[in-house]
This record gives C-alpha cells, structure tokens and sequence, in this order.
C-alpha cells in the first residue's frame, strides 16, 4: 500500500455508499477495502438502525430544523461558504438542501444575491459561466483520466507533487496523492492501490510526459505505460500541448487549488511537509466526492454516480497469447525486432517481451501489437519503423 490513509471516516463511508446498493457484492467490496465480511456488515446494520450516528464522527449527518427561520437559514449559507469559499450559490444551495433535508430554501438568485450583499463574493469575478456540450464515457471506470498537479514547496524546503486519478464518467476522484516525486515507482504503487480498491479501468488517459509518455524514439511508450497494457488497461495519449484533452482532470486540478492549495484568485495555503499536505488532501477528497454538488453531473456528488469495476486486480498474470497467424518476435534489449532480414524499432519499454506482428490496412505495412494494443507500426518498403 503506498501510503497511509488517515482518514478513516472517508473510507468506511466509501464502502457504506457502494455496499448499500442493491446490486452491490459486499463480500467483493470488503476484499477491496481489506475489511472482514463481519466488520463490512457491522457498518450497514448501524447505517440502517441508525444512519445518524452509525459512523462516530460522520460529518455529513442530516439535520431535521423545520422551524428555522430565514436568518437561520441565511447565516447557514454564510457559514457555509467559509468553510468553501470557492463554491457558488449554486452549489451552496444544494449543499444545504443535503444537509437540512427539506427544499424550503431561498432560490439560487436569492442565495447569490445573500453572499453578494455580506461581501462574499466579488461582484467583477462573479458572472456565470455559459454552458457548454461535454463528453463523458457512459460508465464507470471505463476510462481514467491521470496526471500530475503542478507541484509546490512545503515549508520543510521539499516539494509535493499532487498525483491526481479522476473517473471520466462520474468525476470521483479515484486517486490523490501527496508525492515526494514523479518517478514510475511512485505512480505504479499509487495505482496497485487504486486498483485493489476499485478494479481495473478499461484505459487510462495521460499526456505525453515522464513516466507514462515519452517524447523521445519510443513514442509515447515507456516501463510504465507496458506496465498498464499487460494488466488488460488501454493507454492513451492525450495531443500534444493540447492539455484540454485531459480537462475533466484539468478542472478537478483548478478546484484543488481554489479549495485546498491556494494561490491565484486565494491565499497560498503553507504546508509542513507532505504528510501535513496529505492529511488535507484526505479531508478534501471527502468532500469532493461526497458532499460537493459537481455542476456538470446536475449538482449530484461524483460518489453517487460511481462504482468500483467488476475487473478485479490480481497479481498473478496469463501468458500473453497472440493469434496463429500472427508473426511473434521477441523484443530485444535495444527495443528492436527482427524481420524478414531487417531490425526494426519497437522500443525499449517492450525488451524482453513478445510482440506480434501483423498486415495493416496498407499494403507494405505491418502493426506492432504488444498484448491487446497497438503500440508501433513498421513499413517494411522503406526498411525504417514507424510509430
């Protein structure tokens, strides 16, 4: 496990909210959560007798005030927004709506004009944003968007590196992870974890730098990324200098550090040291998945629209197979391949490793296959590789 999380309430909410679904396999769930079948069932019997305080210190308890008046309900939304100063009345309304559980409410106009006049919000930076026609994968898990945050410096004179892993369709966060580094060791225990948890995605998509893409010989392709493909997960790369192929990951980058991190438009938070970041990290992601309506979802939480993959993680790996008329070579040290007489490049992430060879749709041009991916093409008239 690559590190400690602390915050336990976060988690065995988790499990509560997956396992209390009706098609959910709690004996599943509670491998994934590396809890006893005993303990998982514990926490549903308390949610159900009890959904209050089923949890010790759920923050997220509902409460009952049907004789509230409109002052009350007005210095709620106040007090709100200091704790989420980067939320609007949009998403503070429905915040509210959650915690007080009735819909007496004042409307999103009204809330808006409220933070306006108590000088909460300021007039120049508050126009609304028009919407837009966005694109999501129709379900869970079928693709993971993953990147790093840009990183910062604690006051320890290190620096934190956010690893952030984010679900296409629902917007749940999967990963956040206060690291030392960018390195490929790193970024592979973050996703063991990850995907202990939550199973497998189907893909992965990340942009062209270290430690899952390469500008260099190889393509995109390097230990980490054939790392992904052997464990069934497609690799894809987002254009380069285009980071708005990434931008569900890249927006949920822009609330990180409205709400946590700071800087910009909000203060600078100072961080002692990583741990001190990821005790935040921890807290936040708690909300962000839990309790923050998410515009693009129709103000539902992410958490309400995820749930873990039924591709299990597993350590054990089938040989890789390939079809019988498929040419299979074996990758050399220096990434090449041999046919027909001539080396061809492959790259260096594949040495070691079988790869199969096959026609493409144009004549004199073969595919490189690694597993189930293409991952290169070679053209056999000018003798050179292609990617």
């Amino acid at each position: 496990m690559p590190w400690k999380v602390d915050c336990l309430m976060s988690i065995r909410q988790e499990f509560v909210a997956f396992a209390g679904r009706p098609d959910a396999n709690v004996a599943a769930l509670c491998r994934r959560f590396q809890i006893s079948r005993k303990t998982g069932y514990k926490w549903l019997n308390r949610c159900r007798s009890d959904p209050a305080d089923a949890l010790a210190d759920r923050s997220r308890r509902p409460h009952a005030s049907p004789g509230r008046t409109d002052a009350a309900v007005e210095q709620r939304l106040v007090d709100l927004r200091a704790q989420h100063r980067a939320w609007g009345a949009r998403k503070l309304k429905r915040r509210l709506a959650d915690l007080l559980g009735h819909d007496e409410l004042p409307a999103r106009s009204t809330c808006h004009g409220i933070l306006l006049r108590r000088g909460l919000i300021d007039p120049a930076r508050s126009a609304d944003h028009a919407p837009h026609q966005r694109f999501e994968r129709p379900r869970p898990n079928d693709l993971w968007q993953m990147d790093f945050k840009g990183h910062f410096a604690t006051t320890d004179g290190a620096r934190c590196h956010p690893l952030t892993v984010l679900d296409d369709h629902s917007r749940f966060n999967v990963v956040l992870l206060a690291c030392v580094n960018e390195q490929r060791q790193t970024v592979q225990q973050a996703l063991i974890h990850a995907m202990r948890t939550y199973g497998r995605p189907w893909s992965i998509l990340c942009d062209n730098g270290p430690p899952w893409g390469s500008f260099g010989a190889d393509g995109n392709w390097t230990t980490l990324s054939a790392w992904l493909v052997r464990r069934g997960v497609d690799v894809a790369h987002g254009r380069p200098l285009h980071p708005q192929t990434q931008g569900k990951d890249e927006r949920f980058h822009r609330t990180l550090k409205a709400e946590v991190i700071g800087g910009g438009g909000t203060p600078p938070r100072a961080f002692r040291d990583t741990r001190h970041c990821q005790e935040a990290f921890d807290a936040w992601r708690e909300v962000y998945n839990g309790q923050r309506p998410h515009e693009a979802l129709g103000l539902a939480v992410p958490q309400s629209r995820y749930t873990p993959g039924a591709r299990t993680w597993t350590e054990a790996l089938a040989p890789i197979e390939y079809g019988p008329d498929d040419a299979v070579r074996r990758v050399c040290r220096a990434g090449r391949v041999s046919f027909r007489g001539q080396a061809y490049r492959v790259g260096c992430a594949f040495a070691g490793e079988p790869v199969a060879l096959r026609p493409a749709t144009e004549d004199g041009v073969m595919d490189v296959f690694y597993c189930h991916q293409r991952v290169a093409g070679i053209d056999l008239r000018s003798e050179t590789e292609s990617q």
